[in-house]
């Protein structure tokens, strides 16, 4: 038995920001995917997957059925057949590993379920990304849904506000193009809840407060609406101010190593980074004008392209 695949995902902009109504923009990552499974001879990674699988589970019966309903006894009886979740999504870097398992389980078992055929409306994708948020709490303590809501639908996510968000389109790409937005492997695996909690932490300070609301919200927004505007130039521009703003004020979520490559690439305009989920390890992402200049000012660290301008 094998399910249908479940991809990946990269917010683009407005990490952190969207938990105070910043715009957003998560897109799909089919590099990595994922898919329910059974196996005769499970491997040890799998009976691992199907142990946390169990948990979940009676997590899922609690839910209020008012908002989802699952079939229980079915989805019981496949996790009891040894059931996992089989994934090349790399776990706690912030590409929404899952994300792709609660879209996954919600595909399979959820009675009454919304399906990405009928019109999605702005009603609709509002009640599920409210079920994906109550289902991936389990994870991350704290969830907004959008992972599984991107992995779900297979489509960029625009975030407008927290109660109003559309799939939308985005630029198609240019394969020929010298820009790039890029994937920095930091090696080390990052923990979403203590970062979230250091967040909150700064939040009872007014003056980080309003370096969120007049920095880093006014950036991210310009950054959404270039980027589906296809203005490249004012783009970067706003990208460069958005990393300094994260270089001064959020710190803890940037591994230390790389601290100084941050501080070099908005000196030298070659990248500039910015964090790729909540930070902390995992990915960094990085946007260049010019991928070679890019390459070659980061030698020796893991780069994957992950969209061309």
């Amino acid at each position: 038995m094998k399910g249908p695949l479940f991809y990946s995902k990269i917010l683009l902009f407005g990490e952190y920001g969207i938990i105070k109504d910043s715009k957003g923009l998560s897109i799909p990552y089919n590099f990595y995917n994922g898919a329910l499974k059974v196996d005769e001879n499970p491997t040890q990674e799998a009976i691992d997957s199907n142990v946390s699988l169990k948990r979940f589970v009676t997590y899922l019966g609690q839910l209020d059925k008012a908002l989802v309903s699952f079939d229980i006894e079915t989805l019981q009886n496949d996790v009891d057949g040894g059931m996992y979740f089989d994934s090349s999504i790399p776990q706690g870097y912030g590409v929404g590993s899952s994300g792709a398992l609660v879209a996954a389980i919600y595909d399979k078992y959820a009675s009454d379920k919304i399906t990405v055929l009928e019109n999605l409306t702005r009603e609709k994708l509002l009640k599920l990304k409210a079920i994906f948020s109550e289902m991936e709490s389990f994870f991350h303590g704290k969830s907004s849904g959008l992972d599984p809501l991107n992995s779900y639908l297979s489509l960029p996510i625009l975030i407008n506000s927290k109660d109003n968000i559309e799939a939308t389109g985005i630029p198609s790409q240019q394969t020929e193009g010298k820009g790039a937005v890029f994937l920095l492997d930091s090696g080390i695996v990052g923990e979403t809840a203590p970062m979230v909690s250091i967040f909150m932490e700064n939040m009872k300070n007014e003056g980080f407060r309003s370096m969120l609301k007049d920095q880093f919200i006014k950036h991210t927004d310009a950054c959404v609406d270039d980027f589906l505007k296809g203005d490249i130039k004012s783009l970067f521009k706003n990208t460069k101010q958005l990393s300094k703003v994260v270089l001064n004020n959020f710190k803890p979520m940037i591994p230390k190593q790389f601290h100084e490559l941050w501080k070099k690439g908005i000196e030298t305009n070659d990248y500039y980074l910015k964090l790729c989920g909540s930070g902390g390890g995992g990915y960094i992402l990085g946007f260049t004008e010019n991928i070679d200049r890019a390459k070659e000012a980061l030698k020796g660290q893991k780069l994957e392209v992950v969209y061309n301008f």
